[in-house]
């Protein structure tokens, strides 16, 4: 602030000029409508907004006009706060020609606003004037090409600390792969905001997997980060890419092959995820692999070829990522007749079939540990054998295992996941240090090398 000869204030701020102001809204149109456009139309003329498809740019010049002025006039005020923006080329303008490393290499800061980064004033307003509705909890993935792994860990903190979400985020040159939760209304505008970002053109609102969260689903807040894989295998993806995975089929198909297998012993159903989670649900009659880890995944395959040979080979995890470059893995071997994978997991089989071959409940990677779709028990309680299927962390600090022990077990002090552990948290307690492991993890063999069904 300055005062002129009269000593009144004036403020410094620049003066917006009109050609400033028809700037930023010819930019603001052309952001919105390039995160729109399709790639796959061969002349660049094509988008899809709000459900519709639009080829002759009038008409959807008149959409956005219509049915996205706000969004439109929070970006114009917005470029307008950053004339730096004004002059600068975005690479999104021109997202029909661009390269990967062309539309990965804007920054992300709280000063820059872009369609896929609503703005803090958006967020407010949307988030105060919507209907209570309660929390639910997100899963997906895509592969895709990120040549800035670190530009989007950046610009996915910043949207998940926006709309006050919290879960996992793993992030790599291959994809993204993550599980966020929080207000219903929160997490459609992160929906909103990832499928218009330009590098995830090709995930639908229907790929992300939606469930009933509680709104403290992800007590250890937000984790978002940058690693080689989306989904540890071992293996790097220039080695082993999810494009040589096995063909996709519908939960409709899988079901038909489920009911059809006992009329032919030709094919295999196979769980890849870990014994923890398949011990609480499964599908009956499934290979379920006695591993830790999926890291474990590859060994597991190549002691055990003989299980697939000649095999119809139908693979199936949570949510479809583990099975995208363990099919792959599998496929390399040579040895099965024919290698497919159920398209969004047991999540998606579940929401279509609740009472179907899926028996008991489906293992989440959040504090829930599981949810369900049925009445149907088959884990039991680790002491007792009763039937009992809600997992809790072990009571010892140095153990990292989930436990199942019933109500009366608990009650008598059958808190950790075995009795090694309990006297090791004892010892821990009087001073002694403690290694981890116990005889849950003796016991268990690295990789099984016989079928556990």
């Amino acid at each position: 602030m300055y005062s002129n000869e009269k000593g009144d204030a004036i403020s410094s701020k620049p003066r917006v000029t009109l050609r400033q102001k028809k700037l930023a809204r010819k930019k603001a149109f052309g952001l919105f409508e390039a995160s729109k456009k399709l790639k796959s139309c061969l002349d660049g003329r094509q988008w899809l907004c709000c459900g519709q498809n639009f080829v002759i740019p009038t008409s959807m010049h008149t959409h956005v006009s219509k049915e996205h002025s706000a969004e439109i006039n929070n970006q114009v005020e917005l470029l307008l706060q950053s004339p730096d923006l004004l002059t600068r080329r975005l690479h999104v303008s021109n997202i029909e020609a661009a390269q990967p490393s062309e539309i990965t290499t804007a920054k992300y800061d709280n000063n820059h606003t872009f369609p896929w980064l609503p703005s803090e004033a958006d967020v407010n307003l949307k988030m105060a004037s919507a209907e209570e509705r309660g929390c639910q909890v997100l899963l997906f993935y895509d592969y895709c090409n990120l040549d800035n792994p670190d530009d989007i860990c950046l610009w996915q903190k910043q949207l998940c600390q926006r709309l006050q979400l919290n879960g996992k985020i793993r992030v790599a040159n291959e994809g993204i792969n993550g599980t966020v939760g929080g207000r219903i209304t929160a997490t459609e505008l992160y929906i909103d905001a990832v499928i218009l970002h330009p590098a995830f053109s090709n995930i639908r609102k229907e790929d992300f997997k939606v469930s009933k969260g509680t709104g403290d689903d992800f007590t250890q807040g937000l984790s978002v980060k940058v690693c080689n894989e989306i989904v540890q295998m071992g293996i790097s993806p220039s080695c082993l890419s999810h494009v040589d995975a096995g063909n996709h089929i519908t939960p409709s198909e899988f079901h038909e092959e489920l009911e059809r297998s006992k009329e032919n012993d030709n094919r295999i159903f196979i769980d890849c995820r870990n014994y923890y989670e398949s011990k609480v649900g499964k599908f009956e009659g499934a290979v379920t692999p006695d591993i830790r880890k999926f890291s474990y995944w590859p060994e597991y395959v190549d002691q055990n070829l003989s299980l697939f040979e000649d095999k119809k080979v139908i693979m199936y995890c949570t949510g479809g990522i583990r099975c995208e470059r363990g099919s792959a893995y599998l496929k390399s071997k040579g040895v099965c007749k024919d290698v497919v994978q159920l398209q969004g997991g047991i999540h998606r089989y579940i929401e279509q079939y609740p009472n179907g071959y899926f028996k008991g409940k489906l293992f989440v990677f959040d504090d829930r540990y599981t949810i369900s779709t049925n009445d149907s028990i088959v884990a039991e309680c680790s002491y007792c054998s009763k039937p009992f299927d809600t997992y809790q962390p072990c009571s010892s600090k140095h153990c990292h295992q989930l436990v199942l022990s019933c109500d009366q077990c608990r009650v008598r002090g059958k808190t950790a996941c075995c009795e090694m552990c309990q006297e090791k948290a004892t010892r821990r307690q009087e001073g002694t240090k403690v290694v981890e492991e116990c005889s849950c993890t003796k016991k268990r063999r690295r990789i099984p090398t016989d079928k556990n069904e």
